[in-house]
Formats: structure tokens, C-alpha cells, sequence
């Protein structure tokens, strides 16, 4: 059996409304919204932001976003000040056996793997 795709729910925190925008701002686009439910894609990623607050899961769930080229995007988030914006943490640039990444916790806790 092939399966097709794979589309994590993934919750949003506190504020729904300021974590569409912040995965916005990362560059995902938001394909639809049915007022507790958003599904956000780019390229082959794609996930359910869900109007979830659930600090201890948030803070244990982790995702990883293959990008092609990690310090483009880095500086381009750097550039639109995404961590000051949204008061989030982001890593610097560090390399691991599966490749080089940069880490980025979200709005509810959830730790972005984006990785080269």
C-alpha cells in the first residue's frame, strides 16, 4: 500500500489569528480556513494549524521542512525581523548528521527543524 501524503495537525497556541500569520511570514500559504481548522502548504509541505492550546504537547512535538538552501533562508527571516515580530526564538545555523539546520520555536512551543 503507497501512501499519498501525510498532513500533521499542528496546534496553534494562545492566539490562532497571530500563528496563520506567523507561518505565513515564514512562507507557508494558508489554502484554506474554517474558522478553527487552516490548511497551510508550500511546495509538497503541508499541515492543519489547529486552534489548539496544549502547552506540554506543543512543547514535545517536533517537525522537520527540508529547504534548499538554509542560509538564504535564514537571512531572509533575519531581513523581515521574523524573530522580533512574532518574540520567538530562532537558531543560528548548525550542522547534524541529516544535514545543516536552523531550529525555529513557534507560538504554541513547537520546535521547526528546517533543514538542508
Amino acid at each position: 500500500m503507497q501512501f499519498l501524503s501525510l498532513r500533521p495537525f499542528i496546534p496553534s497556541g494562545k492566539n490562532f489569528q497571530w500563528s496563520k500569520e506567523f507561518f505565513q511570514e515564514i512562507g507557508f500559504n494558508c489554502t484554506w480556513d474554517m474558522g478553527g481548522y487552516a490548511g497551510f502548504e508550500n511546495g509538497n509541505c503541508k499541515f492543519i494549524l489547529q486552534d489548539y492550546d496544549q502547552k506540554e504537547f506543543a512543547e514535545n512535538l517536533m517537525i522537520t521542512v527540508n529547504v534548499p538552501d538554509i542560509v538564504a533562508f535564514r537571512t531572509a527571516l533575519l531581513e523581515k525581523q521574523f524573530p522580533q515580530k512574532f518574540g520567538i526564538r530562532m537558531g543560528e545555523i548548525s550542522d547534524q548528521p541529516y544535514g545543516r539546520e536552523v531550529n525555529i520555536i513557534d507560538l504554541a512551543g513547537v520546535c521547526w527543524h528546517f533543514v538542508e
